[in-house]
């Protein structure tokens, strides 16, 4: 089976949270537009005509496109063992999955709240307003229920006693808010042992370590979803 990844080639973004699993599982991929440029990433989303993405990233493979990173994730998960067999388990993943979605959408809208077409600097009084609600009250709001996700079965995983591609999601969304909000993560991290302890047992993967590791893993920047801007963050 041969994949191309198809996603901005400088910014993790959401096309991270395809990687990941992806190293983990030491499933081997291209990342087409690191190694084929942007306009080769825009010409092949032009060809899928049909059924095509609105927008990357995108997971190539035999004549299909497949976009939107809950949807890519449930087809890696089946494809590779990386999903429970049991359909009630892999709906409660894509769930969980798709909340994670939620709170990535969040995310950027603490530094773009009125529009994703305005640069920062045009809309900081207002995202100064965005952040702090978002600190006080949407950050505890989606790690309480992770959290609590973590502790309603026995073991450090989400399920099964292995990680599947939503345990290395939340690892992103941990690594991604410790990112933005150093000050405001450091206050709060106690309150989240499970959640914590499961990131660290991803970092600790040999196939993500060996990733975090290499300069694949393009580190955080202020282009990218998680955006580090001081005046941002509190505890």
């Amino acid at each position: 089976m041969s994949y191309t990844l198809w996603y901005w080639p400088s910014v993790q973004g959401r096309g991270e949270f395809i990687r990941l699993p992806l190293e983990a599982a030491g499933i081997a991929y291209r990342d087409g537009a690191r190694e084929d440029g942007v306009g080769a990433m825009m010409a092949n989303m032009a060809r899928h005509e049909r059924h095509g993405p609105f927008a990357p990233p995108y997971l190539e493979f035999d004549t299909m496109a497949i976009a939107q990173v809950a949807n890519i994730l449930m087809v890696l998960g089946e494809r590779h063992e990386l999903a429970p067999p049991g359909m009630a388990d892999r709906l409660w993943l894509n769930q969980l999955q798709l909340t994670i979605a939620d709170l990535v959408a969040e995310v950027h809208n603490v530094h773009h709240p009125i529009s994703g077409s305005l640069y920062y600097e045009d809309q900081k009084d207002a995202a100064l307003q965005a952040a702090k609600h978002f600190r006080a009250e949407r950050i505890p709001k989606f790690l309480d229920y992770f959290e609590a996700a973590l502790t309603a079965k026995e073991g450090a995983w989400l399920i099964d006693h292995r990680w599947t591609c939503v345990d290395t999601s939340l690892f992103q969304i941990v690594e991604g808010l410790r990112y933005m909000f150093p000050k405001r993560m450091a206050a709060i991290e106690g309150d989240y042992p499970n959640l914590i302890g499961n990131h660290d047992l991803v970092a600790a993967l040999p196939g993500v370590r060996a990733y975090l590791g290499s300069d694949r893993r393009i580190p955080f920047n202020t282009d990218g979803i998680f955006r580090h801007y001081p005046e941002l963050d509190a505890a």
